[in-house]
């Protein structure tokens, strides 16, 4: 089984990244790409029904929630692509299959996929394990530049107000993003687990454990919240190595 998939976004790393992981399935077979969501109004609905649309939200002229009202017709299955999780609630209005928030891992990708088409072979399911170790994010502290993070690279993340604070050994990343955000990306990296209402910690670098204060291994400290506090220590718990006098 081949399904037909267009992918609309007017980000070209965006689009560059998606079709990348198409190819990488192959039981996917894409048919076009538009970064214009006018010229993929006219064509789509005047072209063959397809499998898949992978749809950005935030388009100039239109965007992806006004274009679906026009396309979704023309295919089996819609799924949003968004730096946004609040246009999460609209895209459901318009019958959205998936919501995938960028930037989403090849693990997700291919998940979804998965998911929504559950009768394919099981290469979708070995593809899952070859997901990247990186996203790129904007960085506040070096001009808003793109850089890239490694995931096993981060011992924590801070939310304050709009943004977040991404530590990892060597520096600080400032980036506008939710803390909501930052765990929908994380999600399928079971190593982060939340130690507070405003922080995530890899459990790989914690170094220490004192009472109700975890550190870090750059040295930051973490007030363990109380509604956190016992999923974190029982984490410790099952880590520690018990002898006779312990």
């Amino acid at each position: 089984m081949i399904l037909k998939c267009i992918v609309i976004d007017d980000e070209i790393h965006a689009l560059n990244g998606i079709k990348s992981y198409i190819g990488t399935l192959k039981n996917l077979h894409l048919v076009n790409v538009f970064t214009d969501p006018l010229q993929a109004l006219t064509e789509i609905v005047s072209g063959p029904d397809v499998d898949i649309i992978f749809m950005d939200v935030d388009m100039p002229m239109i965007s992806g929630i006004e274009l679906s009202k026009a396309v979704r017709h023309k295919t089996a299955k819609l799924v949003f692509t968004t730096s946004h999780s609040k246009y999460a609630y609209e895209a459901f209005e318009m019958h959205a299959n998936a919501y995938l928030l960028k930037p989403y891992t090849f693990a997700r990708f291919a998940e979804t996929i998965n998911r929504l088409f559950p009768q394919l072979p099981s290469q979708i399911h070995s593809a899952v394990k070859r997901e990247e170790d990186f996203f790129f994010i904007r960085n506040k502290n070096d001009n808003n530049n793109l850089i890239k993070v490694r995931y096993e690279a981060i011992l924590a993340v801070e939310s304050l107000q709009n943004y977040v604070r991404i530590y990892t050994m060597n520096e600080v990343i400032v980036s506008y993003i939710g803390l909501s955000e930052i765990k929908e990306i994380l999600k399928d990296f079971p190593n982060f687990i939340q130690a507070h209402r405003s922080f995530l910690i890899s459990k790989n670098h914690i170094e220490k454990v004192d009472g109700n204060t975890v550190k870090m291994q750059n040295q930051l400290t973490v007030n363990l919240g109380s509604n956190y506090r016992d999923v974190v220590l029982a984490f410790i718990k099952g880590k520690t190595i018990k002898t006779g006098r312990s």
